[in-house]
């Protein structure tokens, strides 16, 4: 579908979601892994036995990294759930996880104020604490163990590796770079001073710079886990950048740049033959349906077509759906890909001013509208320089 294409962009998990495959549910939230993890499991094992160890010792080093991911996670899971942050789907990643939220207000929560200090906070604290509490269980329980021996993480090691994976996760996070969480609160802080694609060009810049000089010191050193840990930071700047740029854009644009303002209305009373009739003669796949100047309903021509076919005839208004949202003209692009991606089956925002509809965004006009307006803008600039 069109909206999911676009909404790819502005939401990683949409972006990512064809490259995960499904763990399940957890109190009603989706859990996703990525197959970069797949990738990690092989890098893993070839190391173990590189050091000489079996494939199960490198298999157990994945899953101590898996364990150190969930942590994080299960943490930030947690102060979402504090403030009452409604979460669709988690997706695993061998740097951490990014969320899915269910609903636009979520995401806006998420995305400002005392909530994105706690979220960001969250996942570090959780690592370096659960890395404290084993360093203490462990040295408490074996006297002079050597817990800081080289190669701190090894498959030869596993307890040792156990504790520094916490740490090297809650650590890393800490640093200002995109897609770190550290990353994440300086662009909010930046974005209050110098815009949002300054800042997001900037900690992306940086983020890419920390992931080469990972990737080029773990082959220095021979690390190969810090050296995978430099290339998936390196692929998740590249994917924040793209999603955060087309944020920039989108949240710049209104409603009333690109709602289509000739569209066809039905009225709750139309028969569905009549209905039909008219659906011969539009483009339109979603109708909009209202008594008077008032909205009621949507229907799909789709939902027409079927209900002919089984039932007969009939009356839009027993075919109709009264779940909808409406927008308004100074609404921006942003906040109506967001509701399209979090409402289930939602395939057309009316935008109204009061009680009378004035245009529509549907599923189907999206990319069209918005690749119009950018050759307008393109042509607008190109005069104004002349």
């Amino acid at each position: 579908m069109i909206a999911l294409r676009i909404a790819r962009y502005g939401s990683t998990m949409v972006l990512m979601r064809g490259w995960s495959l499904p763990l399940g549910r957890w109190v009603g939230v989706e859990i996703r892994i990525h197959t970069l993890f797949v990738m990690l499991a092989v890098v893993c094992m070839l190391y173990s036995q590189s050091m000489g160890r079996s494939i199960a010792a490198g298999l157990a080093l994945w899953m101590l990294i898996v364990a150190a991911v969930a942590v994080r996670e299960t943490a930030r899971f947690m102060v979402a759930a504090w403030f009452g942050l409604r979460l669709r789907a988690v997706l695993l990643l061998p740097i951490g996880g990014m969320v899915a939220f269910a609903t636009p207000e979520s995401q806006e929560q998420a995305n400002s104020g005392k909530a994105q200090f706690a979220l960001a906070v969250a996942g570090p604290a959780a690592n370096l604490a659960t890395a404290l509490l084993l360093a203490s269980i462990i040295t408490g329980t074996s006297g002079g163990f050597p817990l800081f021996a080289t190669p701190l993480i090894t498959p030869l090691a596993l307890l040792r590796s156990a504790v520094w994976l916490q740490a090297f996760l809650g650590v890393f996070h800490l640093i200002p770079a995109y897609p770190l969480d550290a990353g994440r609160l300086f662009r909010s802080v930046f974005t209050q001073s110098n815009g949002n694609p300054n800042a997001s060009r900037v900690l992306n810049a940086i983020g890419q710079v920390v992931a080469l000089a990972a990737i080029f010191v773990g082959f220095y050193l021979h690390d190969p886990i810090l050296s995978s840990a430099g290339f998936f930071i390196f692929i998740g700047s590249q994917i924040e950048d793209q999603g955060v740029l087309f944020q920039s854009v989108v949240d710049t644009v209104q409603m009333r740049e690109v709602m289509l303002t000739d569209f066809t209305t039905l009225s709750p009373s139309d028969t569905l033959v009549d209905a039909l009739r008219r659906c011969i003669h539009s483009l339109q796949e979603d109708f909009p349906v209202v008594r008077g100047t008032q909205l009621v309903g949507i229907v799909n021509r789709q939902r027409i077509v079927e209900t002919l076919r089984l039932d007969g005839n009939g009356y839009i208004q027993g075919v109709m759906t009264r779940n909808f949202q409406v927008a308004h003209p100074e609404d921006t692009l942003g906040v109506i890909i967001r509701r399209i991606t979090a409402g289930r089956g939602l395939t057309l925002i009316p935008v109204a001013e009061g009680e009378r509809i004035v245009g529509m965004v549907s599923v189907q006009n999206l990319m069209t509208s918005m690749s119009l307006l950018s050759e307008q803008r393109k042509l607008e600039r190109m005069e104004t320089e002349r």
